[in-house]
């Protein structure tokens, strides 16, 4: 009796469904190189921005009027400013504020949009047809456009700026939750869960959003990089962030005059948001490689 209690005690146990089914992500996503490479500079640029204030950078606000628009140097890594203010400073706590403005958008166009694209994918209908409609009206006008008339009329900051972006980005989360919803409410185990007088609620969150996850991933991905780039848009038109917060596209803005005497000083913030958008377009086609259901289903 004891030997088997023994066994049984170290027999391993099968792994739940879902456990399986993102180790088997994690499997594909870990072979694909340009994924991984995307992961570890994402990981480098949010770690420096997080931990910006500890890293012994020079301040961002300090101006040396005698040591304007200075090659890189020693003392000053990447430059200084037209203001004489250090370049590597200034791109660092930038970034927080990239980061940060893309980051809180896309998590508030998740909570409104993923719950809008359930319920018209969901109930279908007259509520689906006048849903889509007004979510077509957004698509009618190019992104960075409608974030132009919003932060026009809504103010130039910080605030405003995710509000836009907010707006602009909650159809495209809407849209692709219905599309995904209409085909998971069609699968055999969500019309056993009505026929077994499961509601609706237990059914969305218990059958339906878990599957149409992967997709909203790699949206939140896709769309976290075109927030980054609309939000450096909208500062390099004085739209966005608002001197002295430093900002990727307001550098860019500052810089462009100097462009041909000096053309470091614009190289650097914009090569700031070249690798930052390339490091998230990598690890988001990473994300929608490995959790493609037919390269699953072929495992």
């Amino acid at each position: 009796m004891k030997v088997m209690s023994r066994t049984e005690d170290i027999t391993p146990k099968p792994l739940s469904r879902a456990r399986a089914r993102w180790e088997l992500v994690w499997g594909h996503f870990r072979r694909s190189k340009p994924a991984i490479f995307g992961a570890f500079l994402l990981i480098v640029i949010v770690f420096s921005a997080f931990f910006a204030p500890f890293l012994g950078l020079r301040s961002i606000t300090e101006m040396n009027l005698t040591n304007i628009v200075a090659p890189p140097s020693w003392e000053h890594p990447l430059g200084t400013d037209s203001y004489g203010r250090d370049m590597l400073a200034r791109i660092v706590f930038g970034s927080r504020v990239s980061l940060f403005v893309g980051f809180v958008a896309v998590g508030l166009a998740m909570f409104f949009g993923i719950p809008l694209g359930l319920s018209a994918g969901y109930l279908k209908g007259r509520f689906d047809n006048a849903l889509m409609r007004i979510m077509d009206a957004f698509f009618t006008f190019p992104p960075i456009l409608l974030a132009i008339a919003l932060v026009g009329i809504l103010g130039s900051s910080v605030k405003t700026v995710i509000i836009a972006l907010t707006i602009v980005y909650t159809p495209r989360f809407a849209r692709i939750v219905r599309s995904s919803t209409l085909a998971v409410s069609e699968f055999e185990y969500v019309t056993a869960s009505r026929a077994i007088g499961c509601g609706s609620i237990g059914i969305i969150f218990k059958h339906i959003l878990p599957n149409v996850s992967g997709p909203i991933i790699v949206q939140a991905t896709v769309t976290y990089a075109y927030a980054i780039l609309t939000e450096a848009s909208l500062s390099f038109l004085g739209l966005g962030v608002q001197p002295p917060t430093p900002s990727w596209g307001l550098m860019l803005s500052e810089a462009r005059m100097y462009i041909e005497d000096s053309p470091w000083y614009p190289i650097f913030p914009g090569l700031a948001i070249v690798v930052s958008v390339l490091a998230i377009n990598l690890f988001g086609d990473g994300l929608r490689d490995a959790l493609d259901p037919k390269r699953q289903r072929l495992e």
